[in-house]
């Protein structure tokens, strides 16, 4: 595995992990809000094993990657994750790639489809349009963190989030070093966006995960499987047994399902 780095144009350093042969066909796994690139690690060895070269991002903000100085929302914009992204592409020198985006990583995806960069798209935790109000969530987190302190809080978090006892492990750690400010504006900045028209104007294969425990997410998919829905480019696959990180859930079958995905569209 080799980590590397570059310097977006508004000084932000990102790192991001290149794994496996060179001249394998290129996948991006990235993580979402709150994660980082560790959520991958297990998926990224199995994928380069099987001969794929996998580029594993820690986005602006988490994990290795820097914050972005002054942490104002604008620096934390959809379109900014998306430039980052479209850059760390042109930095590992690939062609076209199977994108797979959790949560905030296939929101950036979203954001990028009309740059031709990707082979297939695969979203799972990723809601296509949100329409929440202005004040809420992101006060929840700061307020949570503050009372609980930030290892109760990661605990708590990793706890609701997966039954499995492996996948709480990995969100533990991960959750235990999220830089919380950051999190919290996102959340947000995340409150209002509308990516369906993106997705339902792409011609290239979208998979779409549905992890039956990722309650919260599933609750607002009906207005992006009503437009999807019965394009010949749009397939949904539903993961009873997973939640919001469903490749921590049930890694076995996500990975089975994203092979056999990326083969039909070879």
């Amino acid at each position: 595995m080799t980590e590397r780095s570059f310097n977006t144009a508004d000084g932000v350093r990102i790192v991001y992990d290149d794994v496996g042969p060179r001249d394998g066909v290129p996948v991006v796994l990235c993580h979402g809000l709150a994660a980082a690139a560790e959520q991958f690690e297990a998926d990224a060895a199995f994928f380069a094993d099987a001969g794929f070269r996998v580029l594993v991002p820690d986005l602006r903000g988490h994990g290795r990657s820097a914050t972005p100085q002054p942490l104002v929302p604008a620096a934390l914009g959809i379109e900014r994750f998306a430039a980052d992204l479209t850059r760390m592409l042109d930095d590992a020198k690939v062609g076209k790639v199977h994108w797979v985006g959790n949560s905030l990583g296939g929101i950036a995806a979203l954001a990028m489809l009309r740059q031709d960069r990707f082979r297939t798209l695969t979203t799972f935790g990723t809601l296509y349009a949100i329409g929440l109000p202005r004040l809420g969530g992101h006060h929840a987190i700061t307020a949570g963190r503050a009372v609980l302190g930030q290892r109760l809080f990661a605990t708590l978090t990793a706890n609701s989030t997966s039954p499995n006892p492996a996948a709480r492990a990995v969100l533990k750690r991960v959750l235990s070093q999220t830089r919380y400010r950051v999190t919290a504006m996102l959340a947000g900045v995340l409150t209002r966006y509308d990516l369906i028209g993106e997705a339902s104007r792409a011609t290239l294969p979208i998979l779409m995960l549905r992890g039956g425990r990722d309650l919260a997410v599933n609750s607002g998919l009906g207005g992006t499987i009503a437009a999807m829905r019965g394009r010949p480019n749009f397939t949904l696959v539903e993961l009873p047994l997973g939640g919001h990180c469903a490749n921590l859930d049930v890694p076995e079958t996500f990975r089975t399902t994203l092979l056999q995905f990326w083969e039909r569209h070879a």
